[in-house]
């Protein structure tokens, strides 16, 4: 029987990501999304702080474990920038497009080029889990001067890879999420799984209650 998780992110491809990263154990991912979740307010400066949150809002909302990632492009020439507020570095509604523009321009001229993903995910066993499960992964590269590739999503056909002379626009996904920055975390979080098995919320009830999980450890 598969283990349960809702993915506190309506983005498809995410999931999609987090899905192929933990079907091998046996784990359904599912987005917040198909259970009518709201996406979660990201008031705070650091990506854990706002992994946590958005990990509690869909657990309260569903009764399932919950999983979720907070994570963004930090550029050194910008001090760090965009960091926590990458989806949003061109402002509302998120476009990737006007994101990648703003980027350009601010680094116009400059010679350091150097940035790296970052990636924080919580998973929560319940709500008020006071012992959530904390990992994180760095993926890094340069900004070019122009974009390439039609794959990822984000900043990534800006970000070069020059150990494989390709952006991560242009990698399969295979080969992205065995090097990028939430692969990383993710196997952390898996190592953290290991030693900490995911149980249910024996407080949960009705219709979004988790299926009865294995006691063995992934």
């Amino acid at each position: 029987m598969s283990q349960r998780l809702v993915l506190a992110s309506n983005n498809a491809k995410k999931a999609a990501e987090m899905q192929a990263l933990l079907a091998p154990l046996g784990i359904e991912v599912i987005a917040q999304s198909a259970l009518g979740v709201s996406e979660a307010d990201e008031p705070h400066h650091t990506f854990v702080e706002n992994a946590l949150a958005k990990a509690r809002h869909a657990s309260a909302a569903t009764g399932l474990p919950a999983v979720a990632d907070d994570s963004g492009l930090c550029v050194n020439a910008l001090g760090g920038a965009p960091g926590v507020y990458s989806a949003r570095f061109a402002g509302d509604p998120k476009s990737d497009a006007r994101n990648n523009l703003l980027l350009l321009d601010k680094l116009s001229g400059s010679h350091d080029r150097s940035a790296y993903f970052y990636s924080a995910v919580v998973l929560v066993r319940h709500a008020d889990d006071p012992r959530p499960l904390i990992a994180d992964g760095e993926w890094h590269g340069e900004i070019l001067e122009a974009s390439r590739g039609e794959g990822g999503f984000g900043y990534d056909p800006l970000f070069w890879l020059p150990d494989l002379e390709q952006t991560a626009a242009e990698l399969d996904s295979a080969l992205k999420n065995a090097l990028s920055h939430r692969g990383a975390a993710m196997r952390h979080l898996l190592d953290r799984l290991r030693s900490h098995p995911l149980v249910p919320d024996p407080r949960a009830s009705g219709p979004l209650a988790p299926e009865p999980f294995s006691s063995n450890p992934l």
